[in-house]
C-alpha cells in the first residue's frame, strides 16, 4: 500500500507537470485535463501512503481504509489507462494485490 501510494504520487507529480510523458488523447468519455488528473492522483496517493504507514504499524483501521483506497486507486488507474497503458496496468495488478492481501489477512491472537 505504501509502494502504490509512492508510485501515485510519482505520477501524480508528472502529471501536473505536464510534460511529454504522457501522451495526448483525443475524444475520450471520461477525459479530465491532465492537471485535474494529476491532482487526483497525487492526493489519492498521499492519503494510500499514509494508510500504507498505517499497516505497517499494525492499525485495524488502516486495513478498511487500505482495501477502500486501493479500489478507487483501482477505478482511477482504469481511467487514466489512454494517458499511459502500460504504467496503469502495473498499477492495477498492484491494486489488484493490496486487496487480496488486506482482505484475507488473518491477525493472530496474541
Amino acid at each position: 500500500m505504501l509502494v502504490n501510494g509512492v508510485l501515485a504520487v510519482l505520477q501524480g507529480i508528472a502529471a501536473i507537470a505536464e510534460d511529454d510523458v504522457y501522451g495526448r488523447i483525443g475524444d475520450y468519455v471520461y477525459k479530465i485535463n491532465l492537471t485535474g488528473w494529476g491532482w487526483i492522483l497525487l492526493i489519492v496517493g498521499v492519503v494510500s501512503a499514509a494508510a500504507g504507514g498505517g499497516i505497517l504499524k499494525g492499525a485495524a483501521w488502516a486495513r478498511v481504509t487500505g482495501i477502500l483506497l486501493a479500489s478507487v486507486s483501482l477505478v482511477l488507474q482504469f481511467l487514466f489507462l489512454p494517458y499511459a497503458p502500460v504504467w496503469s496496468i502495473v498499477l492495477i495488478a498492484i491494486d489488484v494485490f493490496v486487496i487480496w492481501a488486506l482482505a484475507v489477512y488473518r491477525p493472530t491472537a496474541r
